[in-house]
């Protein structure tokens, strides 16, 4: 690493210009300059696609000879859509209280993302939790259902040796 980049990067990540970013145009979702509260989509949304697949289903039937093949096979899709289509009912900082209760070390720094688990793609949170000592002596990761908010997964908790 250079010494021209290694200001840029300390403990709280890297860092890019502002007018660098802006130059570039980086998307907003890449951009770490962006600052605020961040949603994540709710899964729902795919009754959306769900209703598209099930009015060109509707319209293949009605103007196509035949149709009613591409029509079944739409209507087929727009069901998949619908039974899959979870409410995300616990949010990235709920998942990561519920994480926080699971273990028994006091929690410093915690990241959460969202996976999607079985056939019909029910939202789960993967939380990885970091102990508060300095540096982090365990981390642990916990899996946090996005629907019901229970732990769903055996918890699997390390020790981290120092460097």
């Amino acid at each position: 690493m250079s010494d021209e980049s290694g200001d840029r990067i300390d403990r709280e990540g890297i860092h890019i210009d502002r007018d660098l970013a802006d130059s570039i145009a980086i998307e907003e979702e890449l951009d770490a300059n962006v600052v605020g509260a961040f949603l994540f989509p709710d899964p729902r949304r795919r009754r959306i696609a769900g209703w598209v697949f099930l009015a060109a289903g509707l319209i293949a039937i009605v103007t196509i000879d035949g149709g009613w093949v591409l029509g079944v096979g739409f209507a087929l899709l727009a069901i998949w859509q619908f039974v899959s289509s979870w409410p995300l009912a616990v949010d990235e900082n709920q998942a990561m209280t519920v994480a926080a209760g699971a273990v028994e070390f006091p929690i410093g720094h915690a990241s959460a993302a969202v996976r999607f688990h079985g056939w019909r793609s029910r939202p789960r949170w993967s939380v990885v939790l970091y102990s508060a000592s300095e540096p982090p002596d365990q981390r642990a990761l916990v899996v946090v259902d996005a629907v019901s908010g229970a732990v769903v997964e055996d918890l699997y908790i390390e020790d981290i040796e120092a460097v």
